[in-house]
């Protein structure tokens, strides 16, 4: 087999292992190593997804999957969809290549920031990503379209308008559409928020297709879980305070000191734990997000906390 040939068959294999049952945090890592090493196996990797979600679309035409997306060992898939896959992915031809492998890098991209880290992320469309702390976003823009993924953490969009393309930003079972504007979008878990600081953004569940979209505009903040969409609207204040990190600073209006140390955990590797006895203390200022022996300094001085530090961890009791 040749170099290519055996390139573009490691990379089915990883989409065959990925969407099986067992698919670890370890399996993720090592799926990322080998994206990493060059840009011939990320070019198979993205051939090996466009395939999967041909065989996808042909594989619904007919009933022999009685419903199942995934899950297939290559030895169980009909000689049809077979067929199909490889002719869609290219497997032992160049013939998708160039298409990918001489594509910038900019446009089929994974962005990440490790613990308190920050970035910001040009696009070829002349858009910009601010990354927050611990997170992960893959990119695919080009002249036909401007696809986001948000796979865990926030991030701040700037998004330049392009007559008759929108952006589309997909966080877990949400899909935020806009053409041109400015907002926020942080994922935790099955919890989606969006804060909007100019222009108009749709937010949709992929899930409940037949119900209405939620549009929110400047000032706007949606707030998501399973399938229900809270709106606080007209709150330049509450979406100024949630975009303080990108100042790298941490605003609260009396929140319970459970849920701002729960908050400067995402930034620090100094993790707080917080004692029942003071967890429901409201707390409100500015802080520095990075500074979190300082923080613990000012709770001892302003309620007479006790501050107990271990290592990497630091116990706040009353």
């Amino acid at each position: 087999m040749s170099r290519h040939g055996a390139i573009e068959d490691k990379a089915l294999d990883w989409l065959i292992r990925r969407d099986e049952p067992g698919w670890s945090d370890d399996d993720q890592a090592e799926l990322d190593g080998w994206l990493q090493e060059s840009m011939a196996n990320r070019a198979a990797w993205l051939r090996a997804e466009h395939g999967w979600a041909q065989a996808d679309r042909v594989r619904s035409l007919g009933d022999w999957g009685h419903g199942q997306a995934h899950g297939y060992r290559r030895s169980w898939w009909p000689p049809a969809i077979a067929a199909s896959l490889l002719l869609a992915i290219g497997i032992g031809g160049y013939s998708l290549a160039p298409e990918f492998v001489h594509q910038p890098e900019a446009q089929q991209a994974r962005f990440d920031t490790p613990v308190g880290g920050h970035k910001i992320i040009s696009l070829a469309d002349g858009s910009r990503i601010e990354l927050n702390t611990q997170s992960v976003v893959r990119t695919a823009i080009d002249e036909n379209r401007r696809d986001i993924w948000l796979d865990s953490g926030e991030a701040y969009f700037e998004v330049r308008h392009r007559d008759g393309e929108p952006f589309v930003v997909h966080a877990g079972s949400r899909t935020i559409t806009v053409l041109g504007t400015k907002f926020s979008v942080r994922r935790d878990g099955d919890r989606v928020t969006v804060n909007v600081v100019e222009g108009r953004v749709r937010v949709d569940d992929n899930q409940q297709r037949d119900t209405s979209a939620a549009i929110i505009t400047a000032g706007d903040t949606a707030i998501t879980r399973g399938g229900s969409t809270l709106i606080a609207a007209k709150s330049e204040e509450r979406v100024e305070s949630a975009l303080a990190w990108r100042d790298g600073m941490l605003t609260f209006n009396l929140i319970p000191l459970s849920e701002v140390a729960a908050e400067f955990n995402r930034y620090n590797r100094t993790q707080l734990e917080v004692d029942p006895s003071a967890a429901a203390i409201p707390i409100g200022g500015t802080f520095q997000a990075s500074n979190v022996d300082a923080f613990a300094r000012l709770l001892h001085d302003a309620y007479g906390l006790k501050i107990e530090q271990d290592g990497e961890r630091v116990r706040i009791s009353d």
